[in-house]
């Protein structure tokens, strides 16, 4: 029997210079559902839990449907754990993004925004009411891959995100915007193709109507509990919350179901004479899991 250090020592990944993402992905190439191994595999994982970037294990959620994932939670006994509620969804249809959630904890104003003398001042309502009320905002978090998820606390119809501040932190690096709020200019958006999932459409603003508490704060949106790391997944069935402690084992399910599907689905593509498309390409997606193999 192996001593302590030497099983310990077994667990370790061969190269210190290559990511947990890498590793567990190269375990996850190997898995071939739950026989030899199986268990092993996901107690190594258990193993790198502590050691896990959320955003480089963004990277194995990528090809995943959300329904994979949803199916996965179940499998480990997280039924309905996670499930946005579906009234908040995607803008536009073919919005995909997944990524570690970086949450906003808003409340409604408890005051009303006064009466403004200029046009000039008007145009700049926002501004004026960030510095009499303050604001906390989000710049300098945003980390690549980031998905910011917006609790707005119950506030009436105010478009805390639009077409323009949302652009902005695209560009910052955001993949997408989850509100259980409002959105406004959502034809723009729509135009865009700017990643926003919301609750409802809205036509005001912020001023007076709504003020952010809190960042990088456990908030509850659509029904879940979403807290800063946790894997926020969006398609046009709707959206998931992982939570962080479970995310790498159900990875490890949600990319079986999805090849087992889109197996059973291309075998029907031939018999129906379908022309094949990317939803049943099942070598493109094991070659993509292969790629990223240390």
């Amino acid at each position: 029997m192996a001593t302590r250090p030497a099983a310990m020592a077994a667990l370790v990944a061969p190269d210190p210079k290559r990511t947990a993402a890498h590793w567990i992905a190269a375990e996850v190439g190997r898995a071939r559902g739950p026989g030899t191994g199986y268990g092993e595999l996901l107690r190594r994982i258990q193993h790198w839990r502590l050691l896990m970037d959320p955003f480089a294990l963004r990277a194995l959620y990528q090809p995943l449907r959300v329904v994979d994932v949803c199916d996965a939670l179940d499998g480990i006994g997280y039924f309905g754990i996670g499930l946005m509620d579906p009234e908040v969804r995607p803008l536009w249809l073919g919005m995909r993004f997944w990524g570690p959630a970086l949450p906003i904890r808003c409340v409604p104003a408890n005051r009303p925004m006064w009466k403004l003398d200029s046009t000039e001042d008007i145009v700049n309502a926002h501004g004026i009411w960030f510095r009499e009320v303050g604001h906390k905002g989000i710049e300098g978090l945003i980390q690549p891959g980031h998905v910011i998820v917006t609790d707005t606390g119950g506030a009436g119809e105010v478009g805390f995100w639009g077409s323009c501040n949302s652009l902005g932190v695209v560009a910052d690096g955001a993949v997408g915007i989850v509100t259980d709020g409002y959105c406004r200019d959502t034809a723009e958006v729509a135009l865009q193709k700017t990643p926003i999932c919301a609750r409802r459409r809205g036509r005001t603003i912020i001023p007076g109507r709504i003020e952010v508490v809190e960042v990088q704060t456990p908030v509850g949106c659509g029904g879940v509990q979403v807290r800063p790391g946790d894997m926020v997944g969006c398609d046009d069935d709707g959206l998931v919350v992982v939570p962080q402690e479970v995310a790498e084992e159900v990875v490890v399910h949600a990319r079986a179901i999805l090849l087992a599907d889109m197996r059973a689905r291309r075998g029907l593509y031939e018999r129906l004479g379908m022309a094949m498309d990317e939803t049943v390409d099942v070598a493109a997606v094991e070659a993509y899991y292969q790629e990223l193999r240390p």
